[in-house]
């Protein structure tokens, strides 16, 4: 079983286990002329095994392959050098290089050995780094880190970019009296739909641990977070889930807490998602979809997916509109196999639909439900045993609006 774990939300983030410091600084990236922090750095002086799971999209940035190459030479990880404002994303051979440069530039700003770095960069697709200011930015990030800065606060603010606010969370067990803790930042709020979303997400823990389990583990949470969230249906070329264990709790990830960390990194995930579905692009709602008694795991998402991604759906959230005849139209065409006249819906709790049977005197209830900020649909296919959760979002003129300028 395991043991009772603390969870925080909205902490320092990056900084709260043992060992790990970070510091976000300005390169005026965006060229506005201004000290919005967009670079930063999280720095272990003890070097830590590592993992990552990346986006699938075929177009993949520069800074994802050199993350996928770090990690692949298996060298000890000393940290994260990152950006927002540009995603050093369809940049040819010189963007590579631009990102080979800032992970080796946020090595030596640190004092620690080349190839320890990894790098990640959110923003605009199709743009060079701006180098000269970048680099400026580095050395002053990197030095603060190495002298002990914990300020993991303004990492988390650094990565952001049309995120209105910053994400964050700490979670903590004990064994055998020494504390372990994980913690996370991120940042998402556009182009969000797995694998993965317009993301990133940087774990840090201080238990010991091999970087083949935290792949495993890490991998299987993802499967049931970030890759579990959707806003717009748009794929990212930069998506990135990181970890990083340095080990200075003492404890190493065996059998006795394997369950704990766990659920501990899970909860960390599972929060972290839902804040960047909670801060999708000018959103006014987010929506839970469980989908349950479906044949499969696999038609099951493929429902949840028809239903959250659906247009017609998504606009009559917007509009307070609870209109079922959407969702069964959308579950229709999804690849999943049911009895078209076996479907259950309820909103909440309130039923909408039993056995393909509508019940239009809870309407009112209905529309009562959708006009919340936060709310459920459950629906039953009554077709095998297999069930799926999407949290998704409803769609605003103002996302459009937002995003037409882009």
């Amino acid at each position: 079983m395991p043991t009772e774990i603390t969870f925080t939300q909205n902490t320092a983030g990056v900084t709260d286990p043992k060992g790990f410091f970070a510091k976000g600084v300005s390169a005026d990236i965006r060229r506005k002329g201004n000290d919005r922090l967009d670079t930063g750095i999280v720095f272990s002086r003890k070097p830590c095994s590592a993992a990552g799971v990346f986006t699938k999209n075929r177009v993949k940035a520069a800074p994802v392959l050199e993350c996928v190459r770090t990690l692949d030479s298996g060298a000890p990880i000393h940290g994260i050098v990152a950006n927002s404002g540009n995603a050093n994303a369809c940049t040819g051979e010189q963007g590579k290089k631009d990102a080979e440069a800032m992970a080796r530039q946020a090595a030596a700003a640190c004092g620690v050995s080349a190839g320890s770095f990894l790098v990640c960069s959110t923003g605009r697709i199709g743009e060079l780094l701006p180098m000269d200011k970048i680099s400026g930015a580095i050395a002053k990030a990197g030095a603060a880190a190495a002298a002990g800065e914990p300020d993991g606060e303004s990492f988390s603010n650094c990565i952001l970019t049309s995120d209105t606010r910053k994400k964050t969370c700490t979670a903590s067990f004990e064994v055998d009296g020494k504390k372990v803790t994980l913690a996370g930042s991120a940042k998402g709020a556009g182009m969000i739909q797995p694998n993965m979303a317009t993301m990133l997400a940087f774990v840090t823990t201080d238990i010991a641990a091999d970087s083949a389990t935290l792949k495993s583990l890490l991998s299987e949470v993802v499967k049931r977070t970030f890759n579990a969230i959707t806003v717009d249906g748009d794929m990212s070329t930069n998506d990135t889930v990181l970890v990083l264990a340095n080990g200075e709790s003492g404890v190493s990830l065996d059998g006795a807490c394997l369950e704990s960390f766990k659920e501990a990194l899970f909860r960390i995930c599972d929060a972290l998602a839902d804040k960047i579905v909670a801060d999708g692009e000018r959103i006014t709602k987010v929506v839970e979809l469980l989908i349950s008694g479906a044949d499969s795991e696999q038609g099951a998402e493929n429902i949840a997916r028809a239903i959250g991604n659906s247009l017609l759906v998504k606009t009559s959230w917007f509009g307070n509109d609870p209109n079922w005849g959407r969702l069964m139209d959308a579950l229709g065409y999804a690849d999943s196999e049911f009895d078209p006249d076996g479907i259950d819906i309820h909103y909440g709790d309130v039923p909408a639909l039993v056995s393909s049977t509508p019940i239009p005197e809870n309407k009112p209830k209905w529309k009562e439900i959708v006009s919340q900020k936060r709310f459920t649909i459950r629906i039953d296919l009554h077709a095998g045993d297999a069930s799926y959760r999407l949290r998704a979002t409803d769609l605003t003129e103002g996302y459009v609006d937002f995003n037409k300028s882009e």
